[in-house]
């Protein structure tokens, strides 16, 4: 059986191979947009995360004529009032690093005690077919809190921040594998893949 193509929605290096290592065991031939010499780019103007990946499986697909994956994701902090929430990768400005959206976050809550740190990541997942018409979704969410500063070097975003208190790590000290099994992209994935299968099957 000639293994489906599917297209990752995104051109971070990281989040590409975080998601191309949850799909290996499903025998996808999967790329992201960075195997492509001229990827399509989208504006991300959606209110809400499933508005995001929404918009960017439906016009990466039409643009590519491939099955699309993609996901929008980030993270809410309760006592900010859910910021940085859609706003996560540019928090600290539109070419903001990892680390510039990191010390943002943590200027934000200062010496807020640790109790009152609490948060969650949020994923949204949609997937496109080769016309654009949004075939599934699926969104999931993991909870924890905010550390004093950065511990760990693993994962990307705000990772080395992001405490999952029942493990007393962050997910930047948390190798791949667990990960994968805990977060928020990992539970969402899961949760689209019997759809992603169904959806991708060819016709009998």
């Amino acid at each position: 059986m000639l293994e489906p193509r599917l297209v990752i929605g995104t051109t971070n290096a990281a989040k590409g191979r975080e998601l191309r290592e949850l799909l290996a065991p499903y025998g996808f031939q999967v790329q992201t947009l960075k195997d492509f010499s001229s990827p399509p780019e989208v504006v991300e103007d959606g209110d809400s995360f499933g508005a995001n990946a929404c918009k960017k499986a439906h016009e990466f697909a039409q643009q590519l004529r491939a099955w699309v994956l993609a996901d929008d994701s980030g993270i809410e902090v309760d006592s900010l009032g859910g910021r940085p929430g859609i706003y996560s990768a540019r928090y600290a400005g539109p070419s903001a690093t990892d680390e510039e959206n990191n010390a943002k976050l943590l200027e934000e809550l200062g010496d807020t005690l640790i109790g009152k740190r609490t948060a969650q990541y949020v994923c949204h997942v949609a997937l496109a077919d080769p016309v654009g018409d949004i075939r599934a979704e699926s969104a999931a969410i993991c909870r924890g809190r905010i550390v004093f500063g950065p511990i760990g070097g693993n994962g990307f975003g705000y990772d080395p921040l992001f405490e999952m208190v029942e493990y007393h790590k962050t997910f930047g000290q948390l190798g791949p594998r667990v990960k994968a099994a805990l977060s928020h992209r990992g539970r969402a994935l899961r949760a689209i893949v019997p759809k992603l299968i169904a959806a991708m099957q060819p016709s009998q």
